[in-house]
């Protein structure tokens, strides 16, 4: 049982809307691509705060289904196609295993982080999730509430994604046990992938949008369809007919424009702009089609010895050109070749500074030198270097001009006449970009379309028109002066509460140490180590230790302030020598009344007073019969302290490995705020589109799927007039299927049925009769016997039936006497025939096979076999109908034996 749900890109949708498709096969979920929107559209539904955004639906259903997926594929490494699996992995719990190509896992990570760059840049994203209804069932959506990740969940994402190579096949474990998955080459970007899909109960899927059959210049085109002799082509035979295609039918209705003539009409605008002492601009994606567009002209510049600038504004260009340099093997088209005579050439030079050959052995390509390419992180630095009126071409992303470096240089690069905007890619509807097009596409007469195969035409923007302009600008004046009060209002507000809860800290620290040091003067009080009268004074050697010490008298006696200031304040102690001792005040705190205290000797005179010179309390250890009290209590807290140690230095570590990991290191930045406003844009500018995407038009389209021969078809990305034309070019041929689906966003589509399964055991007795047959990777054979069950086992077991019993299997008659007991009932051929392996297969024995008309083989024409000279007479034809059933039509000769041997051998026979 096969379910299929367009979350977003299915039939009836609009011109390059994110891609992503819920694939169900029996109880595994595969969510196939996980495409992002453009965030920034410009269309009248954006401008209203009450109307949800268009990509509003699709966020919601790709959150409400992320959990309950197994499997993720990422087929291409642009935003359309991946761009909203980060922030899906980081938040929506899309933790499934996700599997794409190793340059898709590269650009991929690349490009995603321009645009959260970019959009982080100028605008609040809204980094909150939108809240919950009262209910809690579904979410309450903001209108405004964009979902862009950060940079570190962009690079956990990515790093947690399973790189494979082409024809790598892949057997899946866990839930996913059973499914194979294979990536193969499907053109139109680095890395993009057509998947397979083998399921052992629901036969094979391919998944395959966004393809190229065509050769370019940094790629080769899709194995789909390959040469198989001379100038013939044909489908790849691991791709072809399978259970279930799933392909887009977008471009069906376009006739592309002839390369040379495309390529041509590009380089001589681009020139003769420049000549003029003008500038061009090309906005571009940042890591995918740009590479084609730099290559072109890096050939030209090199052929034509041009001295003008290439101009790469992007935050990520050093990153990009670097990832790719390292993945040459991926490349293909006339850079490999290139690359190739460099490297031969590069052998015997002589004369180069050995630093610039180290440098382009270290980025690990030749061909990917780009020495014209000059790259700049800002139109600021752009502008440091070059001034506006230098002629120069201009390469800024994004590709839609709906944000970011792009849109900036537009502003400004429109006022000036003569300057033209070059477009190579269709961008989403609603952008600036789409804007632009189909106002030169208004322009541009019936004769002239582009959609009819020919290249247009410049025109001339005369006009102005309003752009929104989000930028992010550093505080200064009184905004600052504001900013930086309430944050020294913030910084004090939180040291005064640290401060109090040390306080705090610290007073309950002392009532401890006081606690602790009353139990400690009760011990040796009672132990007698010191007298109970803490008055009691000290003797001479003691006293001396302390400062000058006088016995009291008749005269008196009397402290010098140089004894005691070493203790206390620098104050002067006077005492007078009567009977009455007048109250003294100390600088030092005594607890009780301490002014006088009776001695323990008497005298004639009667009880002598002393006064108490310092209050000191002879602290001695605890000791029991063992020796010193361990104290607990410190080995604890000495514990706690090494623990806390050692998971502050593991923190330390911790932290300095994610920012040695970390792409860019984050710097304090001054305070900012976000600011919006529309400016008039005067555009005098010229503007001129060639199609430059790199994707099949809709005549490869209709010639290329009916080669492959699916069983069954879904199409999706088309408008709903390109699928009814892919639907009604595909039922006008004969041996095509008729089960075609176009389902839109939302809606499903099950194929097949859904079947019960019981488990059952096979008896020794029984295995031991079957005869078994091998088909593909399988050994299948026919089995007949009677179900048993036992009361020491839960599952049923299929025992042999016995012939002198008389047991039968219900609904199977008994056989006639001619028959007998044992009979062979009628054999059954199990296998996919396959017209090009029969064709090898004849060849081997001496048979000549021709295809004729649609998908018919016709065998032993001009041939001989054995010693018998064939005659047109003994011709054989062999084709398939489209149920399956193979048909041979012939007369009987060695020729048509020959042929259904070869058949039967290609099939798995077994009893029916």
């Amino acid at each position: 049982m096969i379910t299929f749900s367009p979350l977003s890109g299915g039939a009836a949708s609009t011109v390059n809307p994110p891609l992503a498709y819920l694939l169900q096969v029996d109880e595994v979920r595969i969510l196939l691509d996980c495409g992002s929107p453009d965030w920034n559209l410009e269309s009248p539904s954006s401008s209203s705060s009450d109307t949800q955004e268009p990509w509003q639906s699709y966020c919601t259903a790709l959150k409400n289904f992320a959990k309950t997926v197994d499997l993720v594929l990422l087929s291409h490494g642009d935003l359309s196609h991946s761009g909203l699996y980060a922030y899906a992995r980081a938040h929506w719990g899309l933790s499934a295993p996700a599997y794409c190509t190793l340059p898709v896992q590269s650009l991929l990570k690349i490009s995603t982080l321009e645009e959260i760059e970019t959009l982080r840049a100028e605008e609040d994203v809204g980094d909150v999730e939108p809240t919950e209804n009262e209910e809690g069932s579904t979410p309450r959506p903001s209108t405004k509430h964009k979902w862009i990740a950060t940079p570190l969940e962009v690079t956990n994402a990515f790093e947690a994604l399973i790189p494979l190579r082409y024809s790598q096949p892949t057997h899946l474990q866990g839930k996913c046990q059973g499914l194979t998955i294979t990536a193969f080459a499907a053109g139109h970007t680095l890395g993009g992938a057509i998947w397979k899909i083998r399921s052992p109960s629901s036969g094979t899927i391919i998944y395959a949008v966004d393809f190229n059959h065509t050769r370019e210049r940094h790629l080769d085109g899709t194995v789909l369809l390959r040469s198989t002799s001379g100038a013939d082509f044909g489908v790849f035979e691991p791709l072809a007919r399978p259970d279930l295609l799933i392909t887009d039918a977008d471009r069906a209705l376009v006739i592309g424009s002839r390369r040379k003539e495309r390529d041509a009409t590009f380089l001589d605008v681009i020139t003769t702009t420049l000549n003029n002492r003008h500038s061009v601009l090309l906005p571009s994606d940042a890591s995918t089609r740009l590479l084609e567009v730099l290559t072109l002209l890096d050939q030209h510049w090199a052929f034509s010895k041009l001295r003008y600038p290439i101009c790469l504004v992007s935050r990520t260009s050093h990153e990009m050109l670097t990832s790719v340099r390292s993945m040459m093997e991926w490349l293909g088209g006339t850079i490999s070749k290139e690359d190739l005579g460099v490297r031969e050439n590069g052998r015997g030079a002589q004369g180069r500074r050995r630093d610039d050959i180290d440098e382009e052995q270290a980025l690990g390509a030749f061909a990917l030198r780009f020495k014209h390419l000059e790259l700049f992180s800002s139109p600021r630095a752009l502008l440091d270097r070059y001034s506006s009126k230098e002629p120069k071409v201009l390469i800024a992303v994004p590709l839609s001009l709906s944000s970011g470096f792009s849109r900036q240089i537009f502003s400004e690069f429109a006022l000036i006449p003569e300057n033209i905007v070059l477009l190579t890619s269709r961008a989403p509807q609603g952008t600036l970009s789409d804007r632009l097009f189909d106002f030169w596409s208004s322009q541009q007469s019936d004769s002239d379309k582009w959609e009819k195969g020919k290249v247009g035409k410049v025109v001339k923007l005369n006009g102005s028109m309003k752009l929104k302009m989000n930028a992010k600008i550093p505080l200064q004046g009184l905004e600052l002066e504001e900013f930086q009060r309430k944050e020294k209002l913030a910084k004090d507000r939180k040291a005064a509460q640290q401060a109090t809860l040390a306080r705090e800290q610290r007073m309950l620290e002392a009532d401890e140490e006081d606690s602790e040091s009353d139990d400690d003067s009760d011990d040796q009080d009672s132990d007698g180590d010191t007298n109970n009268d803490r008055g009691m004074s000290v003797d001479g050697a003691t006293a001396a230790n302390t400062g000058t010490f006088a016995e009291p008298g008749a005269g008196g006696a009397k402290i010098s302030s140089r004894s005691i200031g070493a203790i206390g304040d620098s104050t002067e102690w006077a005492f007078e020598a009567d009977d009455t001792a007048k109250q003294i005040s100390y600088d030092i705190y005594l607890k009780g009344n301490v002014s006088r205290t009776t001695s323990f000797f008497k005298t004639t005179s009667g009880t002598t007073p002393r006064f108490r010179m310092f209050p000191f309390v002879e602290r001695k250890k605890r000791i029991d019969e063992f020796g010193e009290i361990v104290d607990v209590g410190m080995w604890l807290r000495k514990g706690k302290l090494l623990e806390e140690e050692a998971e502050e230095e593991d923190a330390r570590e911790t932290k300095k490995r994610k920012l040695d990991e970390e792409p860019k290191t984050e710097v304090a930045e001054t305070p900012c705020k976000y600011v919006s406003s529309e400016q008039d844009v005067q555009t005098n500018c010229q503007l001129l589109f060639i199609d430059m995407e790199g994707l099949n038009d809709g005549r490869a389209m209709k010639t290329i799927v009916p080669q492959v021969n699916p069983r069954k078809m879904i199409i999706v990305k088309a408008s709903e007039a390109a699928a009814n034309a892919l639907i009604q070019s595909c039922g006008s041929i004969r041996s095509m299927t008729k089960d075609i689906y176009a389902p839109k966003d939302g809606t499903d589509v099950q194929i097949g049925q859904h079947t019960n399964s019981f488990s059952i055991s096979l008896s020794d007795e029984l295995l031991a009769t079957v005869t078994m047959s091998t088909v593909e990777d399988s050994e299948v054979g026919f089995v007949s016997g009677r179900v048993t069950a036992h009361v020491s086992s839960s599952i049923p077991v299929l025992e042999p039936l016995a012939p002198d019993s008389g047991d039968l299997i219900k609904g199977v008659s008994e056989p006639t006497s001619s028959q007998g007991v044992g009979a062979l009932p009628k054999s059954t051929l199990i296998g996919d025939l396959k017209l090009t392996a029969l064709k090898s297969r004849l060849a081997k024995q001496g048979i000549s096979a021709e295809f004729v008309g649609e998908g018919i083989l016709v065998c032993g024409v001009g041939s001989s076999s054995n010693d018998d000279s064939a005659s047109s007479d003994d011709a054989v034809a062999v084709r398939k109908t489209t149920g399956g059933q193979v048909i041979i039509e012939g007369t009987a000769s060695q020729v048509y034996y020959s042929v259904r041997k070869e058949i039967y051998a290609l099939h798995a026979i077994v009893g029916a």
